[in-house]
């Protein structure tokens, strides 16, 4: 069926319009959350019910067309509540990370001039208030959860949605969106950034509409098709592709319970769509080769037979039809092997999208071998999100496939990837200055270096400011270079390392559940993780792998020394972006003092050909 209003210009419309078409239908419904154990659905009518009321109260309060309206806010039933009721009396929202520290709240806070913010707990209300003094435009707050005790301009959610209610009763058209163009601004999204400020993406109703339908047409969805939500609703990709996209075709939207419940959810959701990033393959996979290790000899044998096959299917069948001995074999293998892995993903699967940050092929091709199809897009918050999707009867691993509808693509002269299209942002919030740095020409420019192929696939091959020039005068991308490494079962993250240098290095945080069943069967002596990495042994492992590597890259290109990491790169000790992106220069400065003994001594693990 696809998308059920396909006319629609604003995200109120939509909202209205799949609302009309499902009211009075009980067993629809839009969003499950788990409640005592089990998923409950919330039907189309309540929930238009509440974001009616939410609303009238947000205008009640004063909050008027084009305002701003923070939501600060786990993946919740609340977070689309009050995502439609803030766009339904046309002001905008911006939505904030809840792993965000107050200092950075209270700088996208005061930034927006938001004049009332939206949260969910008394651990997020705590942060908004300890920094409330210094935003002058910030009136009021509405908690989702109940609060401990009264605090003057705190009002509880369900507060709000009585006094909605009661508004509505007397006054029914107090709310009405009509007003809104297309043009108007529907969200403030403060890009993380790996460096400096965060600056405020301006994305018009226009904008998100369109790749709404641009979507629709690639990533064919209708009712009965229902997907599992953990990727944070304040990042553009999970907003676009997992909720508006979703609620725009009538599927249904089940909450994860948290990251560590994915896979417990999946098994109760039944998905038969997960928009997710690269890191949670990593994690599926290492699950699928432990369980196959600890099953019989048979066991092992039949799953390497049925995974071979698999992997010379998909290989034929990129470049000619396969014979019939190999499809008979693939369907064998099928009944034998595939079927049992995609019970754990539910049993419904159609496929995973694959986004924010590079799928490696490795990865790509091992759930491919195993029939699980993964459609790797790409695209920025600037572009709303959506920019290149891999379609699903031709996925090329390595690439990000073609445009969607409506977007125009180039590279630049200088490789850089542009697009132009209805996609493209208004503009950075209050700064002229950055928005003239990327559109310019009628392009938007994405910092992000590509190439298209023959059949305009494209393949992005680093970012245009993470190029490492050496001091001999060689630049180099270390995206590529940190995806062979990364392929390595020994290995969890990696950063390549080398500005000005005259050689590359890497800082490698290992895999160290691999790593300590190494140690265990070799008998090796260890109590800390510091112990374990500077076995003599673990080392050697690292500097074969690099060795390997070495084989596949230019002289310039090639890893010459590293360092074990103990901890990892994440997004509470400041090394990664909430969209899991490495914060590079964070990371370069923190570990300075370690980089520069690594350049200090001279022996290098071959020699500098």
């Amino acid at each position: 069926m696809g998308l059920i209003y396909p006319d629609f210009q604003t995200l109120p419309e939509l909202f209205t319009q799949v609302f009309r078409h499902y009211k009075g239908q009980k067993k629809k419904f839009p969003i499950a959350r788990k409640v005592n154990d089990t998923y409950e659905p919330i039907s189309y009518d309540s929930f238009s019910e509440d974001v009616s009321a939410l609303a009238a109260f947000l205008k009640h309060k004063g909050i008027e067309a084009k305002d701003r309206v923070a939501i600060l806010s786990e993946n919740r039933p609340g977070w689309y509540l009050a995502d439609m009721a803030i766009l339904g009396i046309g002001a905008a929202d911006v939505p904030l990370y809840p792993s965000l520290p107050p200092n950075q709240i209270e700088y996208i806070l005061k930034d927006s001039g938001s004049k009332a913010i939206i949260v969910s707990n008394m651990l997020q209300l705590g942060k908004v208030l300890s920094i409330w003094q210094n935003l002058p435009d910030l009136e009021f707050i509405i908690v989702m959860n109940r609060l401990d005790e009264k605090v003057d301009s705190v009002t509880e959610l369900s507060e709000a949605k009585k006094t909605g209610h009661a508004i509505l009763d007397s006054t029914p058209d107090y709310v009405s969106y009509t007003m809104l163009k297309p043009d108007d601004i529907a969200t403030i999204i403060y890009t993380s950034g790996t460096t400096g400020l965060p600056k405020g993406v301006m994305l018009t109703h226009g904008n998100i509409c369109e790749n709404v339908k641009s979507c629709s047409s690639i990533i064919r969805l209708d009712e009965s098709d229902r997907s599992l939500s953990f990727l944070p609703l304040s990042h553009s990709y999970e907003r676009t592709g997992g909720y508006y996209l979703l609620f725009a075709c009538g599927a249904q939207i089940y909450l994860a319970e948290s990251i560590e419940t994915v896979s417990l959810n999946i098994a109760e959701a039944k998905p038969t769509i997960i928009f997710t990033v690269p890191r949670l393959f990593d994690r599926i996979k290492a699950n699928i080769l432990k369980q196959i290790e600890n099953q019989s000899p048979v066991k092992q044998k039949i799953f390497k037979w049925a995974f071979d096959t698999g992997i010379t299917y998909h290989k034929q069948d990129r470049t000619s039809k396969p014979g019939t001995l190999l499809s008979v074999q693939h369907s064998l293998a099928n009944k034998l092997v595939y079927t049992k892995i995609k019970e754990k993903f539910g049993g419904h699967l159609r496929y995973f999208v694959s986004g924010g940050a590079a799928l490696p092929i490795k990865v790509g091709e091992f759930f491919q071998a195993l029939g699980i199809v993964i459609l790797e897009g790409y695209g920025l918050t600037e572009t709303s999100p959506v920019t290149n999707v891999n379609r699903p009867e031709k996925v090329k691993f390595g690439t990000v496939g073609p445009a969607v509808d409506n977007v125009d693509i180039a590279i630049g002269t200088d490789g850089e990837i542009l697009f132009k299209g209805p996609n493209i942002m208004k503009g950075y919030w209050n700064d002229e200055e950055a928005t003239k740095e990327v559109i310019y020409d009628g392009w938007f420019h994405t910092g992000d270096i590509g190439e298209l192929d023959e059949d305009g696939y494209l393949k992005i091959t680093d970012r245009k400011k993470h190029i490492i020039v050496t001091s001999g005068g060689k630049n180099i991308a270390p995206l590529p270079i940190e995806q062979l490494i990364a392929e390595n079962n020994y290995v969890d993250q990696v950063m390549v390392a080398g500005e000005k240098k005259p050689f590359l290095i890497a800082l490698i945080v290992p895999n160290f559940s691999e790593l300590e069943s190494f140690a265990e069967e070799r008998q090796l002596n260890w109590t800390t993780k510091n112990d374990l990495v500077e076995l003599k042994q673990v080392r050697q492992i690292y500097e074969s792998l690099l060795r390997n590597i070495s084989r596949q890259l230019a002289a310039h290109e090639k890893v010459r020394k590293f360092l074990l990491m103990q901890d990892p790169f994440t997004i509470e000790n400041g090394y990664m972006t909430p969209t899991l992106k490495l914060k590079r220069k964070s990371i370069n400065k923190t570990f300075q003092k370690e980089i520069d003994s690594l350049y200090s001594t001279m022996n290098t693990l071959y020699n500098s050909d």
